[in-house]
């Protein structure tokens, strides 16, 4: 299972009716809140949901945690 973090700028697989596919993960949990890079709309999930539709992660908030020693 993907562990995601605050602060992570994630693709989703449909972009934004603003035209960014960039979105900046900004609360963790049970249920997760993404912010649109472009015009900064806020939209909430849940995790189920958040995880059926990112496509994948493409700037982690903390790269040196991702790299192993």
């Amino acid at each position: 299972m993907v562990e995601y973090e605050l602060n992570d700028i994630v693709m989703m697989k449909k972009p934004h009716p603003c035209g960014v596919n960039r979105w900046k993960i900004i609360r963790v949990g049970a249920d997760m809140k993404i912010e649109c890079t472009g015009c900064g709309h806020i939209v909430m999930m849940d995790r189920y949901h958040f995880n059926k539709r990112i496509k994948k992660v493409l700037e982690p908030a903390n790269p040196e945690a991702n790299e192993e020693h």
